[in-house]
């Protein structure tokens, strides 16, 4: 099935991945929300997001996952990279940034993920421009290592904490021309608290709207591969990621239900990555209480 081609865009979650990559599809796949829906969409670490370095691929492995895929109906499938990567940052931080992304990608290629998300990096005090180059450089290169890849590369908008780059939308639009069009292997991942947390507010119909508007004019709704789903604990403008759940934040359940119904992003995939557990009162999943919030706001 194409995407967005069923009446329900993809919905899904960041889902753990301990005992296998293919345990994690399991996890997605117990997932009830919206009156029987499943979940279709997964975002994982294909390694341990604190580590440079990852356990190698094995067939095995890439072949569980790709089984568990097929078996559960799991239509889109993204991987997040380490935290410790940082393109743009020179000296010996920079070599290392740039071999464990590359390695980021040839481990997406071997279990078939087809989008890698990534931080742009921070600048360090080296200022915005010339930082912007230097990821633009890395992702160029990593895009001529990996050649033979179709697995895509996801520049993540940011909240802007310290020096970190892509936390304004004309970052990431300079950061596309640097890299030159077109660029079929690059496209961009919109996470809703970064974008609220950097000063677009989403907590009202107006100005989530007029969000949504400038994210289209800007960089265009046809870059954006993914969102990221995820209500946000500090307020708008605060330039601080704290994920909150669905409804429960500073955003609230308006801005989502404006991005519901804007057909621009409708058909683009959306995964949460706000806290897991279970509700003490329900006894629910965390989760499954997410998505019924986006489900009953029309997602």
């Amino acid at each position: 099935m194409a995407r967005g081609a069923s009446r329900h865009p993809l919905l899904g979650s960041h889902v753990s991945v301990a005992g296998g990559l293919h345990e994690g599809v399991s996890r997605l796949a117990a997932l009830r929300f919206g009156n029987g829906r499943r979940a279709r969409a997964l975002q994982v670490f294909t390694k341990n997001s604190s580590q440079w370095v990852g356990k190698p691929v094995t067939a095995e492995a890439a072949a569980a996952f790709r089984a568990a895929r097929a078996e559960h109906g799991v239509e889109y499938c993204a991987a997040h990279s380490s935290y410790l990567i940082n393109l743009a940052a020179e000296g010996e931080m920079g070599k290392k940034s740039r071999a464990a992304f590359v390695d980021e990608i040839e481990r997406c290629e071997a279990y078939g993920i087809e989008d890698l998300v990534f931080h742009p990096g921070a600048h360090l005090g080296t200022g915005v421009t010339p930082g912007l180059k230097r990821v633009a450089a890395a992702m160029d290169g990593a895009l001529k290592a990996t050649a033979g890849s179709s697995v895509r590369l996801l520049i993540e908008m940011t909240a802007g904490q310290g020096t970190c780059l892509g936390w304004r939308l004309e970052e990431i639009r300079d950061l596309l021309d640097l890299l030159g069009a077109p660029r079929p292997r690059v496209a961009i991942c919109v996470d809703t608290c970064h974008m609220h947390a950097a000063g677009y507010d989403l907590s009202k119909e107006e100005t989530a709207a007029q969000a949504l508007d400038d994210l289209d004019r800007t960089i265009g709704a046809s870059a954006i591969a993914l969102f990221h789903i995820n209500d946000a604990k500090k307020p708008c403008g605060s330039r601080v990621d704290r994920h909150e759940h669905i409804g429960r934040g500073t955003i609230g359940l308006a801005g989502f239900r404006v991005l519901a119904r804007d057909a621009r992003y409708r058909a683009i995939p959306k995964v949460l990555e706000t806290e897991k557990g279970s509700d003490e009162a329900t006894g629910r999943e965390w989760d499954e209480i997410n998505l019924d919030a986006l489900s009953s706001s029309g997602m």
